[in-house]
C-alpha cells in the first residue's frame, strides 16, 4: 500500500498504530490539535495530496498543487500552522457533475491549502473513526471496494438464504447532515478535542462561491467529507446490528453435531445491513421482518439522524421474484437445484452509458485514428471489464453489448483499421484477452475485445486486514494481491508528450510483464509512481524497443540521473536503498556516462 510507505518516510505509523488502539479500547482523545498540526503529520498531507489526482484541479484562489511545490518544506509547514491557529477557510468552488440518473451532482472544491488542512485532520481522525466503524460498511474506507459490498450481499443470499430486500433511499444525503448532531457524534466516537471541533465546524460552514454559507451538509468534495458522512451514518449501522446481529443471547444449548448454539431472539426482527456510503440495503428472511424494518429505517432515519428518505425510490424487493440494484450491478435470487443463488448482472442505464460512451471512443478513432487513441480506448474497455467482472452474467451481458455495437464499430473502424485475429499482440493484450475474438488493428495496437470477458468470483473482505495494527499491515502484504488489471487502464490514460507509440505500448508491456514491481527495488509501484526509464539513454544510440525499457520507482528514477552528491545521499536514505539496490543503480548510471554513487 502507497499510504504505508508514506507513513514510514515521515514517521507516523507508529501514531497511528497508537490512536486506533486506544480507540478500540474506547478511550477519549482531548489532545490532538498538536498531533494534526505537527510537522510531520502535514508533510505526509502533501505528499499524499500531491500523488492524488484532484491536486491539479484548482479552487477559488485558482491555486493548485503547482503553487504549493514553490514553497520550502518549513514555509508550507509555518503556513499551515499559522492558518490554522484562526482558521478560516476559503470559499468553496461549485462543480456540477452528471450522475447516473442524468441529474446533476453537485461537489464543492475547496482551495487547495484547504485540502492539504483537510487532509492533515483526516490523517489523525481515521484510526480514531476506524476502530468503531461497522464491519460491513464498505464505502470511502482503506481497503475496501464496491467489489467487498457486493461479495457481502452475494454471502446473504447464497449462505444466509435471506432473499427480501429492504432499499431506503435518503434524499439528497450528503447536502442535508446535520451539522450540530455531526458534532456532538464526533465527541461520542471520543473526539474531545474543542479546538479540534471548532477547526470541523468551519470547514463545513465553508462559503459556497455563488450560494453562500451553508446550514447543513458536507461538500462533497472536500477531502474529509467522505469520512464524515461515514461518521454520520455509523450511527445507523451500529443500531440495525444491535436489532439482531449483536443482539446479546441468552439460551444456549447444544446441536446434534457438538456446536454450542444459542437462539432466544423469536420477537426480534431479523435483518442484515450492508453500506457503501449513502447506499445501503437491509437483508431479510421474510415480508413482514422486512416491512417492520423498512418502517423502523425510515424513522431512525429521520428521528435520531435529521435524514428524510424518497419515498418513490425506497420499497421492499422479493428477490425471488425481481431483481434489485447496487452499485451499477443487479442481483436477484435464482433457482439452483434445490436452494437459490445470487444472479448479478449489470444495471439497463449502466448498460446504456457504456454503449453512449463506445460509440464516442468509437467515433474518435474513426476522425483521428492514433496510437494514443487507441490506447485511451483500451483503458476504457480494461476499466469497465475491470469493475464489472464480478458480475456472474457478466460474459452474456458484454457479449450483448458487443452485438449491439458490432455493426457501428465495423462500418467506422473499417476505413482506418484491419480486422483480424491478434498476430503476436504485446504481454498486455495477451495476459487479459484471448485470441480466439477478432479485432481491430489501429495505428498498429489492437483493440481489446469489447466481448471477451470472464466472471471474477467476489471475495468477502478479510475483517483482519486494516492499515492501523501490526498484524493487519503484515496481512496485506501477504494476502493483498494487487490489482494490475486497474494500474494498467490507468496507465493506459497518460499522455506523454513527444513519446513515440513504440514507447508507450512498450512501457505498459513492460508494466504488465514485472507485474508492477520495480526492477530495482521490487516493490509494487502504482501507476502515479511509475516511471519508465531507457537503459542505454536515447541521446547514446538507445532505442524505445522492449528490452531497453525499465520500470522504476519515480524516485529510484531520479537516483539514477542525478548528479549532486548531498540531494543522492538524501533520497538514499529516504527511500532506504540497500547496497544491492546501489549496485545496480550504480549498473545503470554506467549505462548513462554518468558518476556512480
Amino acid at each position: 500500500m502507497q499510504a504505508l510507505r508514506y507513513w514510514d518516510y515521515y514517521g507516523m505509523t507508529d501514531t497511528f498504530t497508537d490512536l486506533y488502539d486506544r480507540a478500540t479500547n474506547r478511550e477519549s482523545f482531548p489532545h490532538l490539535y498538536d498531533l494534526i498540526t505537527s510537522r510531520e503529520n502535514i508533510l505526509l498531507a502533501y505528499r499524499t495530496m500531491k500523488s492524488n489526482k484532484g491536486s491539479k484541479t484548482p479552487g477559488t484562489d485558482g491555486q493548485t498543487i503547482a503553487d504549493i511545490q514553490k514553497l520550502s518544506e518549513d514555509e508550507l509547514v509555518t503556513t499551515i500552522q499559522n492558518n490554522l491557529k484562526n482558521y478560516r477557510p476559503k470559499k468553496v468552488r461549485r462543480k456540477f457533475i452528471e450522475k447516473d440518473n442524468g441529474k446533476l451532482r453537485p461537489l464543492g472544491i475547496p482551495c487547495i491549502l484547504d485540502r492539504i488542512i483537510q487532509q492533515c485532520f483526516k490523517q489523525v481522525l481515521e484510526p480514531i473513526a476506524e476502530a468503531q466503524f461497522y464491519k460491513h460498511s464498505y464505502g470511502f474506507r482503506p481497503l475496501r471496494s464496491t467489489h467487498h459490498a457486493m461479495a457481502r450481499v452475494q454471502f446473504l443470499v447464497n449462505h444466509a438464504q435471506l432473499h427480501y430486500v429492504v432499499d431506503i433511499d435518503i434524499q439528497g444525503f450528503f447536502d442535508n447532515v446535520n451539522h450540530s448532531l455531526l458534532v456532538k457524534q464526533l465527541w461520542n466516537i471520543g473526539i474531545q478535542d474543542k479546538r479540534v471541533l471548532t477547526c470541523i465546524s468551519k470547514m463545513l460552514k465553508a462559503e459556497i462561491d455563488g450560494e453562500g454559507v451553508p446550514s447543513k451538509g458536507v461538500p462533497q468534495g472536500g477531502l474529509l467529507s467522505p469520512l464524515l458522512s461515514n461518521v454520520v451514518l455509523n450511527d445507523l449501522d451500529q443500531w440495525i446490528a444491535g436489532q439482531w446481529e449483536f443482539f446479546p443471547l441468552s439460551q444456549q444449548y447444544t446441536t446434534r453435531s457438538g456446536e454450542l448454539y444459542a437462539k432466544n431472539r423469536t420477537t426480534l426482527k431479523e435483518g442484515y445491513i450492508v453500506r457503501y456510503a449513502d447506499d445501503f440495503k437491509v437483508l431479510c428472511r421474510d415480508w413482514r421482518t422486512a416491512q417492520k424494518w423498512y418502517h423502523a429505517v425510515k424513522l431512525y432515519l429521520k428521528d435520531r439522524l435529521k435524514l428524510e428518505v424518497s419515498p418513490e425510490k425506497s420499497q421492499i424487493v422479493n428477490l425471488r421474484k425481481r431483481e434489485s440494484e447496487f452499485l451499477g450491478f443487479t442481483f436477484r435470487a435464482n433457482k439452483k437445484g434445490k436452494k437459490r443463488v445470487a444472479h448479478t448482472g449489470i444495471k439497463a442505464n449502466k448498460k446504456r452509458k457504456i454503449k453512449v460512451e463506445a460509440k464516442k471512443r468509437i467515433q474518435k478513432l474513426r476522425t483521428s485514428p492514433t496510437a494514443q487513441n487507441a490506447i485511451l480506448f483500451n483503458s476504457f474497455v480494461l476499466g469497465i471489464h475491470n469493475y464489472f467482472n464480478r458480475a456472474t452474467h457478466v460474459s452474456i451481458e458484454f457479449a450483448r453489448l458487443a452485438y449491439d455495437l458490432r455493426a457501428f464499430m465495423y462500418n467506422r473502424l473499417k476505413p482506418v483499421g484491419k480486422y483480424e485475429h491478434p498476430a503476436n499482440p504485446p504481454p498486455t493484450y495477451m495476459k487479459f484477452y484471448s485470441l480466439g475474438y477478432r479485432t481491430f488493428k489501429v495505428a498498429n495496437v489492437y483493440l481489446f475485445p469489447l466481448a471477451n470477458v470472464k466472471t471474477k468470483n467476489t471475495m468477502n473482505f478479510s475483517q483482519n486486514l486494516t492499515l492501523y495494527t501490526t498484524e493487519g499491515r503484515e496481512g496485506i502484504h501477504k494476502k493483498l494481491r494487487p490489482d494490475i488489471q486497474h494500474e494498467i487502464s490507468l496507465l493506459m490514460e497518460s499522455n506523454i508528450p513527444n513519446r513515440s507509440v513504440e514507447y508507450m505500448d512498450n512501457r505498459i508491456s513492460r508494466y504488465s510483464m514485472k507485474m508492477g514491481n520495480c526492477e530495482i527495488t521490487g516493490i509494487y509501484l502504482f501507476a502515479a509512481d511509475v516511471h519508465c526509464h531507457h537503459y542505454i539513454p536515447l541521446h547514446l544510440g538507445g532505442s524505445d524497443k522492449f528490452s531497453n525499457l525499465r520500470i522504476l520507482h519515480k524516485e529510484v528514477h531520479k537516483l539514477i540521473h542525478l548528479t549532486q552528491k548531498e540531494t543522492i545521499d538524501i533520497l538514499i536514505s529516504k527511500l532506504g536503498i540497500s547496497e544491492l539496490m546501489i549496485d545496480k543503480i550504480n549498473q545503470y548510471r554506467r549505462k548513462c556516462e554518468l558518476e556512480t554513487i
